[in-house]
């Protein structure tokens, strides 16, 4: 396993980065013992780097595989959503409590958008930056969907930066891929760690793995890439690209193989555009919950809604 500093953090992070929301309650479910082996796997593979969040609820998973013996220092960056100082304060205590740890290595504002809306969340910086003087937090960021919030993660010159970046340009909400990646090299180069995440495009990229992840791993701004994992085997095939630049035939084609569903996020707000993408017809919107709902009879997990979904809100898992 390859590592990276992360910009001028002093923490050395591996290549990949192990994605913790796939696990969790969001998606896979699984429980903390079943996730904590999976992780736990990675770690003895080499990986030392993992990303959480407050609403991924995934620390009882995390913890659960730190209690065994790890071959290095595991690094946790964890994210909130909180805008005042009491509430990213209590974010950050969830955090020590859940993990138990007395340190969170990086704590990042969730999904910053713009210059604005991280002055909008000020207060809750301003705490997280009390907290990192205090030696409860190593570094201070922001993640993002957007260009202008890896600007103004430079403009603020903040420690990390998660910016959203794969070679379709999926997900991205205010520009290009190509604005994505030039901001987020920008970024490296004011000094900031960079890892990026998404790799896959919340899964709607999986027919292209090998595409996406060349891509993602070409960017050698990027100390590290965020990838969703739910299996061992997934974590085999994964950690053997970033070693070797491709996947094993054999494992390639279990992950081809692997059943996967489409999940629709509590955030849809049921625009339709979905339903015209899906070629199966297996994607409609209900009209009293104002929702997008799956046949999962007649879905065949294509991505073509995902990928037209102006909110980034439907997700192969």
């Amino acid at each position: 396993m390859q590592y990276r500093p992360l910009g001028t953090t002093g923490l050395e992070v591996s290549r990949i980065c192990f994605g913790a929301l796939t696990v969790g309650p969001c998606q896979a479910n699984l429980s903390p013992e079943a996730a904590g082996e999976i992780i736990h796997h990675a770690f003895e593979q080499g990986v030392n780097f993992v990303d959480t969040a407050q609403l991924y609820r995934s620390y009882a998973h995390i913890a659960a595989a730190l209690k065994k013996p790890t071959p290095r220092e595991v690094i946790i960056s964890s994210k909130t959503y909180a805008y005042e100082k009491q509430a990213a304060f209590e974010a950050v205590e969830e955090a020590r409590k859940g993990l138990n740890r007395d340190v969170i290595d990086i704590f990042l504002l969730h999904e910053q958008e713009s210059e604005h809306t991280l002055r909008g969340h000020a207060p809750a910086l301003e705490e997280l930056y009390r907290l990192k003087a205090l030696g409860v937090i190593r570094a201070v960021g922001l993640s993002t969907h957007h260009v202008a919030g890896v600007r103004a993660a430079i403009a603020a010159k903040l420690d990390v930066v998660h910016p959203l970046l794969n070679f379709a340009g999926y997900g991205i909400l205010d520009g290009t891929r190509d604005e994505m990646d030039a901001a987020a090299r920008d970024a490296a180069e004011a000094g900031l760690g960079v890892f990026l995440m998404k790799p896959f495009g919340g899964g709607n990229l999986l027919a292209r793995t090998s595409e996406c992840f060349a891509y993602s791993f070409s960017r050698d701004y990027a100390a590290s890439v965020a990838v969703g994992m739910q299996s061992l085997t997934e974590v085999d095939a994964n950690l053997h690209f970033a070693e070797h630049g491709e996947f094993p035939a054999d494992l390639a084609q279990i992950l081809r193989t692997t059943k996967r569903r489409l999940l629709v996020e509590d955030w849809c707000e049921g625009c339709g555009v979905c339903e015209e993408a899906c070629p199966q017809a297996a994607i409609r919107v209900d009209p009293e919950k104002k929702i997008a709902v799956c046949d999962a009879s007649r879905c065949v997990t294509c991505g073509y809604c995902g990928m037209a979904c102006p909110q980034s809100c439907l997700k192969i898992i």
